[in-house]
């Protein structure tokens, strides 16, 4: 039995089923599954830091403390975040945080959930 692989790389997105609206989260939930399973299979180990936007989290203090929690290589911001022109404070918020917390990290942008590990993996000395 292999050890699952120690994180190198910090996901943080938006928690779909806490972020308000009249849609359906699920999809981008199973996208998100997706998406960190191929760093599975890839044996990259991947953690999540998934905030909502119900007004549940001090998104800051939830992110802190996963950028602390360890040494990351790089930290993949997720489009729900980077996207809207409405999350732009939200987008600052976070890049500062992961510039104050783990200086030492690549940062990296993905497009959809599931091209997450191609976004680390520009910054990763592993297979995209």
């Amino acid at each position: 039995m292999s050890t699952p692989a120690l994180p190198r790389v910090l996901v943080i997105g938006l928690d779909p089923y806490r972020v308000p609206g009249p849609w359906d989260p699920a999809p981008v939930a199973e996208a998100t599954a997706t998406g960190l399973a191929r760093f599975v299979d890839a044996g990259i180990g991947v953690a999540s830091c998934l905030v909502g936007l119900d007004g549940s989290d001090d998104i800051e203090a939830v992110v802190t403390k996963a950028l602390r929690s360890r040494s990351w290589e790089v930290v993949v911001v997720g489009g729900g975040i980077r996207k809207p022109d409405d999350q732009l404070e939200l987008f600052e918020r976070i890049i500062n945080c992961v510039h104050r917390h783990a200086p030492q990290a690549a940062i990296a942008f993905n497009s959809t959930p599931t091209d997450t590990l191609d976004a680390a993996a520009r910054w990763l000395d592993a297979p995209g």
